[in-house]
């Protein structure tokens, strides 16, 4: 079932999570949307719909509209701009919050925080984070079609003994932990280090999908020098659910891929080496890497 979404719309967002969520919601045929939409929400919306809705402007989308109906990215601030327009339009205001980090974040920029009329979440544990970042905020749980959709196009998960090849998720985390490369590198031989505490038997067969803000080539170094021992390659499937169907291991950090994989029955497993933070994603049945590890023994005194 959908959420009553009033006629006409508006609706501005940016980035893919939030889209991914709302664009299942949306039916044309039922009512007015004027869609004011930034890569990758607008590719995601004209594969879906073409061109149909699509305004150039905030100011077009929210003229005459009956509710705001926003994302909630980080990297731009195009939905924060529509939120304090409507404001200051007096206009109902929803924003949609995906994944489960910097919640708070998200309305704020320069200093200033903007919040909705209401905050729309998708399943239980952001359900229960939201509340707990927004006290008093009014905060609904809304069905989240996107996975379903998702979900029922996988296959049933592959025998995860006989079928060991393992699709790794990383994702550009900016930090190195304290080391030298690049945390996601880190996190990957983390994995290659202690593969067998998960029962995988080497030599490993890893497909690398690489994120989609890594410029091209990123991991090619990577993938060459483990090649020496292990069966490496890059996923050139064409979207994730498909990646992800073909496999019964999915490793990576906190990519909401590892929550659909989670979801379509595949071992999900974050990689998060324990001199790094602890993977942030809430879902019971995550499997992480970290507590399956040993610590290093001590010598006696």
């Amino acid at each position: 079932m959908r959420p009553a979404l009033p006629s006409p719309l508006a609706l501005v967002c940016q980035a893919a999570g939030p889209a991914q969520l709302i664009l299942p919601w949306i039916e044309l045929d039922r009512g007015v949307v004027r869609a004011c939409l930034q890569d990758p929400a607008l590719t995601l919306w004209r594969s879906r719909f073409g061109e149909r809705g699509l305004v150039p402007t905030i100011e077009q989308a929210l003229d005459g509209a009956a509710m705001l109906l926003s994302g909630s990215g980080w990297h731009s601030d195009l939905e924060f701009q529509a939120r304090a327009e409507a404001a200051a339009r007096g206009l109902r205001s929803v924003a949609v919050l995906d994944h489960w980090i910097d919640y708070a974040g998200r309305f704020q920029r320069d200093g200033l925080r903007l919040l909705p009329t209401e905050i729309w979440v998708c399943d239980a544990e952001a359900y229960v984070l939201a509340r707990a970042t927004f006290p008093g905020q009014v905060v609904s749980l809304q069905p989240n079609l996107h996975l379903r959709e998702q979900v029922e196009r996988l296959a049933p998960c592959p025998d995860p003994q006989r079928r060991q090849q393992v699709l790794l998720l990383p994702e550009p985390v900016g930090q190195t932990w304290g080391g030298d490369a690049p945390g996601e590198e880190q996190a990957l031989d983390y994995l290659l280090a202690n593969a067998a505490f998960l029962g995988l038997r080497e030599p490993l067969n890893l497909r690398l999908r690489p994120h989609e803000r890594d410029p091209p080539g990123r991991w090619d170094a990577w993938i060459a020098a483990r090649q020496r021992h292990h069966s490496v390659g890059l996923d050139l499937s064409p979207d994730v659910a498909t990646a992800i169907d073909r496999v019964a291991w999915v490793a990576g950090l906190e990519s909401t891929a590892l929550v659909l994989a989670q979801a379509a029955g595949r071992r999900a497993v974050c990689l998060q080496p324990p001199w790094a933070p602890r993977s942030r994603l809430p879902q019971r049945g995550l499997i992480h890497l970290r507590d399956l590890v040993p610590p290093p023994q001590t010598p006696a005194a």
